[in-house]
């Protein structure tokens, strides 16, 4: 995919489940081409943000913006050519395989005028491919391990092709060996023209894969920016309530916590 990176902004949002207020007055500009990370404690609002920037969720005001449109002004067909979600839950049908699952990443591209094409094989392939998962085409999901199912997951949301990826919490229950491989996977978007914003709950994993980074707390931002600029051991106490102190990794610069204890 060679295209122009996307820009997306979120001005003055406030969302609600009920009466309960869940995101409140916050506005954002994601850096287009680039790795946002998301963090923050249980229940700040991370996963609503992705929501609503995901249409799924309506504001209850404010406004969010994809290249400086409304995004309630796309269509739902235009709108999932700009932006995949691959949410925390997923599940497929019991026997689809590989190859099928990433199959239905190319949805948004079908038509009544347009059936699968030429075209669309050449990204399933290619998607497979740079995901290695050639080999493992043909089997069914259930039969594989929660990294490579995670990896199909993935593959099936390159291949739609958008030019906005959202990731609800990628690394979830993976062991540390698939959750590194996943989060290359991840920077290669970026070099992609793919704008990518992820809820993350390991704050290390985030400074280290993350160009920019938002710090949330009960559905506000306390910092926003590169990690080495925003993370301190002050913002770490007042979103997770522990002590801890900042080393820097020498490959990367990106801040690492040690000596890690809770705040009595």
């Amino acid at each position: 995919m060679n295209c122009q990176a996307a820009n997306m902004r979120v001005e003055k949002l406030v969302m609600r489940y009920g009466r309960r207020t869940v995101i409140d007055d916050l506005s954002l500009a994601l850096p287009s081409g680039r790795v946002t990370a998301i963090v923050g404690p249980n229940g700040c609002g991370k996963s609503t943000l992705l929501s609503g920037l995901a249409r799924l969720h309506k504001p209850a005001a404010g406004h969010i913006y994809l290249d400086d449109f409304p995004i309630n002004s796309f269509s739902s067909r235009t709108f999932a050519r700009q932006l995949a979600l691959l949410p925390q839950q997923v599940n497929a049908p019991q026997g689809l395989t590989v190859s099928e699952l990433v199959q239905f990443g190319r949805q948004p591209h079908q038509s009544w005028f347009r059936q699968w094409s030429p075209e669309d094989q050449h990204v399933v392939d290619a998607v497979l491919q740079a995901a290695d998962l050639v080999a493992l085409a043909d089997r069914p999901l259930e039969a594989m391990s929660g990294g490579q199912r995670q990896r199909a997951w993935l593959a099936m949301t390159i291949a739609q092709q958008t030019r906005v990826v959202l990731l609800d919490e990628p690394t979830t229950a993976l062991d540390i060996g698939h959750a590194v491989e996943i989060f290359e996977r991840i920077r290669q978007l970026a070099g992609q023209h793919r704008t990518v914003v992820m809820v993350v709950h390991d704050l290390i994993n985030a400074c280290r894969y993350a160009d920019y980074l938002v710090a949330m707390k009960e559905g506000r931002i306390l910092a926003a920016g590169r990690p080495a600029d925003v993370v301190t051991s002050d913002l770490i106490r007042a979103l997770y309530r522990v002590d801890c102190e900042l080393q820097k990794d020498p490959a990367t610069q990106a801040p690492i916590m040690v000596n890690i204890r809770r705040v009595r």
